[in-house]
């Protein structure tokens, strides 16, 4: 099998959007809707920067929304290297956050110059999650989720045996913090799908 090496700045571009192809093999723990198969990370990408789009009059704060569509496309592309960690499992000691930071300085350094350097930037910006953007971006991230749940009737709660607290605990801080009129709406559903289950 031939090596391809880059050389020139656009070859590396190409070299980096063919590396993330991989993401399309990233397999989720969320289906899709209609429960015939698993969503693939690049499909989770793709969804949330549409919820962006369309949901932004519901940023907390004053949001540039190009960046926080930015975001959204790169978040996971760490996954690449480290797989996906469903939000119901835990990493031990930070281990998995440092993982990340190592796929990310691999994957944004196959761009060249500062166009990788912001890359590498912008996805350490939602991580932090300090900025409005960021903030937005994460609580998005967790709603989609959270949406697929209710619509396929529990869902990964239900797979992972995930209690009402362990949602409102999970889900809640981050998403009232970027969005608190979506994580309104998406109380009210929680609360009805698990006292639907109340025996």
């Amino acid at each position: 099998m031939k090596i391809y090496m880059p050389t020139s700045q656009l070859d590396q571009q190409f070299a980096f959007l063919c590396e993330i192809d991989q993401l399309k093999n990233v397999i989720r723990q969320s289906p899709l809707l209609d429960q015939s198969r698993k969503e693939n990370s690049a499909e989770h990408s793709w969804h949330l920067a549409m919820y962006a789009l369309l949901l932004k009059d519901y940023a907390e704060e004053e949001v540039d929304i190009s960046r926080v569509i930015q975001m959204l496309l790169i978040h996971d592309i760490v996954e690449v290297d480290v797989g996906d960690m469903p939000i119901h499992q835990t990493s031990s000691g930070g281990s998995q956050e440092v993982l990340e930071d190592v796929a990310a300085i691999r994957l944004f350094g196959m761009i060249p110059g500062m166009q990788g350097t912001e890359l590498l930037a912008l996805w350490r910006e939602f991580e932090q999650s300090i900025s409005a953007d960021a903030k937005f971006a994460k609580a998005l991230d967790r709603v989609q989720p959270l949406l697929i749940n209710i619509r396929t009737d529990g869902g990964t709660w239900t797979e992972n045996g995930v209690t009402l607290e362990q949602v409102l605990e999970r889900y809640g801080p981050t998403t009232k913090r970027g969005a608190p009129a979506l994580w309104e709406r998406c109380e009210q559903w929680v609360q009805q799908h698990f006292a639907a289950r109340e025996p």
